[in-house]
This record gives structure tokens, C-alpha cells and sequence, in this order.
């Protein structure tokens, strides 16, 4: 018998998200979600949560369908689960990134541990959920992925299109969304090049998880932090493991991006 993932013991609509302004597209018109999950209990549930945010939904119960719905309605955000009858969550991703234009996914998964986490962001996954979640941090993590590409609202410091960062051997170019270390190139995704970039922004500074969490993905919640440490742990390996380590964990605090001593 299949059973509801979602924490069912706050409502979609909490004092926390009453207060946030809502997200529109940029013509005015409403967000469009596609959610995709083998669960009609969850799906039920989450898009009573979206639509009482004022997104239209569209749901998809397999891989198939799911790809039909992706072609013909082009949402402007994906919840995904990885774990579908057909076509699996990862093979979906890989279709949507291969199309060649840019739609934040979010990843539900029942699959918690470390490594599967890692293989769903590799494979281009913007951010994940495990079963059981809160709708209410559904509804704030996919406010914070909208936030990046669709909300109008300026950003709190001018970004200088000619921004070149540099930290050590490392460096990042705003306006070319390039990073290279030791002249080398780097391929990061989307909130790994946030990610980085908001840590070479502040050199030696000692950032919380929170602090990045509410910068990097655009909302602050006082929940689980630890996506914070997954894409930390990732970004270390693609600027090299056996290079001299420019991002340090400080103890109690967070995280520091400095160069080498």
C-alpha cells in the first residue's frame, strides 16, 4: 500500500510564508510547476501547497507522462522524483538538460544517504528533498530557485558585469560564468557557481550555514542546513582534492574560502 511522504502535521500556509510577497512570472502571469511523483496522496498534498501560492500545477504520475507534460506546457520549475515506474528521475533530468534550456529542478527522493544526494546534483539537479518533507520547506526551497531566474526584484548589491574574483589560484569571472584554477577550467552547475561565488565574495570571512543558505539559495529556514554541506563537499572535489584546499570548515560556525598559507 502506498503511503504519503509528506509531514503532515503543519499546514501548507504557515506565518512564515503569509509574510513572504509573491512570485510571479515576469510578464505577471502565474508560475508554472510541473511535479512529477508516483504518489497521488503527495501529489494531492503538495499541489494544494503550490496553488495556494497562486502557481498553476500540472502533475505527472511516470516518466512518460512526465516528459509529454515537460514538452508541452514548458514549466518554469520541475519537482522530480527519482524513483518513478518507468523512466527514473536521473534519465528525465538528462532529457530536460539536454533540451538546451535552463528549468530549475528540485529532486524528491527517498534515497538519503550522501552519495545518492551527490549523484542527483551531478546530474544537474539544482537542489533536493528526502521523503518525508515539510510543505512548508518545499514550498521555501522552490521560492529560492524561482528567485534566481523568474522574480523581478533587483538583487540587494549591484552585481559589475566586468567582476573577475580571485582567491589564490582560483579565479571566477562574473560576466562569463567561468572558473578556472591554475588556468584550468572548472565546469560547475548552476548553485555550485552561486555557491563559489558567494564564498570568494567574502575571503577569510567565516560564513555560517545559515548565512548561505539564505544567500545562496534565496531563503531562510531553520531547518536543515545540511545542502549546505552536501555542495560544499562536491565544489571541494571539483577544485581538486589533492591541490592545497582553499575551503576550510570552521568548527561551530560554518564555512571559509581562503587562499593557501
Amino acid at each position: 500500500m502506498t503511503t504519503t511522504s509528506v509531514n503532515t502535521g503543519r499546514q501548507p500556509r504557515t506565518a512564515i510564508l503569509g509574510q513572504l510577497p509573491p512570485i510571479r512570472r515576469p510578464d505577471g502571469s502565474a508560475i508554472k510547476v510541473l511535479l512529477v511523483d508516483d504518489e497521488p496522496a503527495l501529489t494531492n498534498l503538495v499541489t494544494m501547497a503550490l496553488k495556494y501560492e497562486g502557481w498553476d500545477v500540472e502533475v505527472a504520475h511516470d516518466g512518460r507522462e512526465a516528459l509529454g507534460k515537460f514538452a508541452a506546457t514548458a514549466p518554469d520549475i520541475l519537482v522530480l522524483d527519482i524513483m518513478l515506474p518507468d523512466v527514473d528521475g536521473l534519465r528525465i533530468l538528462q532529457r530536460v538538460r539536454a533540451a538546451g534550456t535552463y528549468t530549475p529542478v528540485l529532486f524528491l527522493t527517498a534515497r538519503d544517504s550522501v552519495g545518492d544526494r551527490v549523484t542527483g546534483l551531478t546530474a544537474g539537479a539544482d537542489d533536493y528533498l528526502t521523503k518525508p518533507f515539510d510543505l512548508e520547506e518545499l514550498v521555501l526551497r522552490l521560492r529560492g530557485l524561482l528567485r534566481r531566474g523568474v522574480d523581478p526584484a533587483p538583487p540587494v548589491e549591484e552585481e559589475p558585469d566586468d567582476e573577475i574574483l580571485h582567491v589564490g589560484d582560483l579565479t571566477l569571472d562574473v560576466a562569463s560564468r567561468e572558473v578556472t584554477r591554475a588556468g584550468e577550467r572548472i565546469e560547475l552547475t548552476t548553485t555550485e557557481f552561486d555557491l563559489l561565488r558567494y564564498l570568494m565574495r567574502n575571503p577569510r570571512r567565516a560564513l555560517t550555514r545559515e548565512q548561505i543558505l539564505e544567500q545562496v539559495w534565496n531563503y531562510s529556514f531553520g531547518g536543515r542546513t545540511s545542502i549546505v554541506d552536501l555542495y560544499v563537499s562536491y565544489l571541494r572535489k571539483k577544485l581538486g582534492p589533492e591541490r592545497e584546499p582553499l575551503i576550510h570548515t570552521i568548527r561551530g560556525v560554518g564555512y571559509q574560502i581562503r587562499p593557501p598559507r
